[in-house]
């Protein structure tokens, strides 16, 4: 009973540390976008309605946006109103609220990243197991060459032309971008993005894999007889879950920042595409929430990959 108590004790104290720093975070990157968007020189009225406008309608945008207060008034207000999830309305569409535009928005980015994190994934650890496993022979080391290769190239260098070999000149796929492509078109959007996730998964697999290959509960299971599937999937890639996930919660960052490159490259509706518009437009309320829903998702992706390895690997329950 005691024991259980504490287990459950535990437990809970993981998951409020957990949670108050995934706040403290949220909070810190919501003062630094805050901060950004009035520190920095020039008036931000006058850049929301341009040179043209009045000194009268730049001082009554002020006063929409609270911007004519002092700056702590203003970051007070700004707390609240993340706490109630409501920055205000949208500059660009008014009597929009600025989180019910990111909220369209989300859903698009969330498939695509989710998708993306699967394929890469579930790409990458199998490349990992077939570098280490018998199974290849001497053309394991030409597929963890192949791997090294993806790892170093940069999104923007192959998706434009995967996307011209695969979807224009042989039109094996939609193009991305196409309203009507479906889920064939977020497919290879998705493909496109996981590649480099799966090519560090596999690499950083591989690696913690082969540290793995002369445990002493490996060579008992292959004592007992097991197969090579048996003693790599289904004993050393549990033991080496930890590694795996925490390279799949550090390229969550890179991966959201090539979703939003994909979004704009291909124009497709997003999260991305949502907030280099209120940039552009300088619509302070939607570039706000846009940016603390991108950290929300990092946060909560980050929390889930630390659960599924503590979940996976008992050593990571106590951390």
């Amino acid at each position: 009973m005691k024991r259980a108590a504490r287990s459950l004790a535990s437990v809970l104290s993981s998951v409020l540390g957990r949670t108050s720093g995934a706040l403290l975070t949220l909070v810190a990157l919501a003062t630094l976008v805050f901060l950004a968007l009035r520190l920095l020189p020039g008036d931000p009225a006058a850049l929301v309605l341009g040179e043209q406008a009045s000194e009268s309608e730049r001082a009554h945008l002020r006063q929409r946006l609270g911007l004519d207060q002092p700056l702590v008034v203003q970051y007070l207000h700004f707390l609240a109103g993340l706490a109630r999830l409501d920055l205000g309305d949208s500059l660009a569409r008014p009597g929009t609220r600025a989180f019910a535009e990111v909220g369209r928005a989300l859903g698009p980015t969330a498939s695509l990243a989710g998708l993306s994190v699967a394929l890469g994934s579930l790409l990458g650890i199998s490349v990992a197991v077939l570098s280490v496993g018998p199974w290849l022979g001497a053309r394991r080391e030409w597929l963890h060459r192949a791997t090294l290769a993806v790892a170093a190239l940069p999104l923007l260098a192959f998706a434009p032309l995967a996307t011209y070999v695969f979807a224009v000149r042989a039109a094996w796929v939609p193009l991305p971008g196409d309203p009507e492509s479906g889920l064939a078109g977020l497919g290879f959007a998705a493909g496109l993005l996981a590649l480099p996730l799966a090519a560090q998964v596999a690499r950083i697999g591989r690696a913690a894999l082969l540290d793995l290959g002369r445990a002493k509960f490996l060579d008992a299971a292959r004592a007992r007889g097991g197969s090579a599937f048996r003693v790599w999937v289904i004993h050393a890639l549990p033991a080496a879950s930890a590694p795996i996930s925490v390279v799949i919660a550090a390229q969550l960052g890179a991966l959201l920042g090539g979703a939003v490159v994909l979004e704009k490259l291909f124009e497709r509706p997003g999260l991305g595409t949502l907030m280099l518009s209120a940039y552009a437009a300088r619509d302070i309320p939607v570039l706000e929430a846009s940016v603390v829903a991108a950290g929300l998702l990092f946060v909560a992706v980050q929390a889930l990959a630390a659960a599924l390895s503590a979940g996976i690997d008992p050593r990571g329950r106590g951390t």
